[in-house]
């Protein structure tokens, strides 16, 4: 059972009404997310932070789970593994690209590639495994 990107969204703004994620796409296993960078999204040096680029990698990999599953809110990161490759663009969005690569009952495995919009050198590569709670009947 799947979610489409509009009960995402839905879901998002309920559970997260702070967040800034914009999702753009989500279907077939994938899911595309951007994120306006800011002053906020900085650290020192004057580049896009660490721990912004692994939030956005972590969320679109949710969200491509959602819409690959449904809405299963205690769907959790069991481990995320990111390796910077280069500096991104203090000036541009943030764009995620998600792709479930392995689908299970227990465990879904992602793999996210991080670009600076209009660039078309990756600026990270993330995998991430979540863990999906066992339904109940």
């Amino acid at each position: 059972m799947s979610a489409t990107k509009e009960e995402i969204i839905a879901f998002i703004q309920s559970e997260s009404p702070n967040s800034k994620y914009k999702i753009e796409s989500v279907g077939d296993s994938k899911a595309t997310l951007s994120l306006d960078v800011g002053t906020d999204e900085l650290r020192p040096g004057g580049t896009v932070s660490g721990p912004v680029l692994m939030s956005i990698a972590d969320i679109a990999i949710y969200i491509a789970i959602l819409g690959e599953i449904g809405i299963v809110p205690l769907a959790v990161t069991t481990s995320l593994t990111i390796n910077f490759l280069r500096r991104p663009s203090a000036d541009r969005s943030i764009v995620a690209e998600c792709s479930l690569i392995k689908v299970g009952r227990a465990l879904i495995v992602g793999e996210v590639s991080l670009y600076s919009k209009g660039s078309e050198d990756m600026v990270a590569h993330v995998v991430g495994t979540y863990s999906i709670p066992p339904k109940r009947n």
